[in-house]
């Protein structure tokens, strides 16, 4: 089961990287700026509760550890590199072509923020969703990956189907 999941990561990672670099470098870089991508130009709003916004994290979800620490995007970096490959390892011994996707989701996305920290030091998010004035934490492709595969792996593992047959 391993090539389906890393085919579906290698997808995840490249749709990640297009959607970042259309964002930094297009959408949210006005007219004639050039240099560092640190800044926020301005937000999209694209629907009452769905705007574009610029926003780097240095942590990792929801901004914990967001201290802009000199050592952060290392550590972290390293971190999702021996927790990817972890689930590889588990994606290799995979029962159901269901549970290796739900891996490479979580392995693209880990690997996609992953390529941000190498390039920019911080992690490029950029979807706002909001209701009422409240605003959920930005996030982006790689995050969203993340997301849906960690929830088929616990759904996988609450309602999977498993051989109970005893050998």
């Amino acid at each position: 089961m391993l090539r389906p999941g890393l085919s579906l990561a290698a997808l995840i990672v490249v749709l990640d990287q297009l959607s970042k670099y259309w964002i930094v470098e297009l959408v949210m870089r006005p007219e004639g700026v050039t240099g560092t991508p640190f800044f926020t130009p301005y937000r999209v709003e694209l629907l009452p509760v769905f705007d574009l916004v610029m926003t780097w994290n240095r942590g990792v979800s929801f901004g914990i550890f967001n201290n802009a620490g000199d050592w952060n995007a290392v550590l972290l970096s390293a971190l999702s590199l021996v927790i990817s490959a972890g689930l590889a390892a588990w994606m290799r011994k995979a029962e159901t072509r269901f549970v290796a996707l739900a891996l490479g989701l979580v392995v693209g996305g880990a690997l996609g923020n992953v390529v941000d920290r190498v390039r920019w030091g911080a992690v490029a998010d950029f979807l706002d969703v909001h209701v009422g004035g409240y605003h959920w934490p930005a996030f982006n492709v790689a995050d969203s990956a993340i997301t849906i595969g960690a929830v088929l792996l616990v759904l996988d593992s609450l309602f999977g189907r498993r051989n109970s047959a005893k050998n």
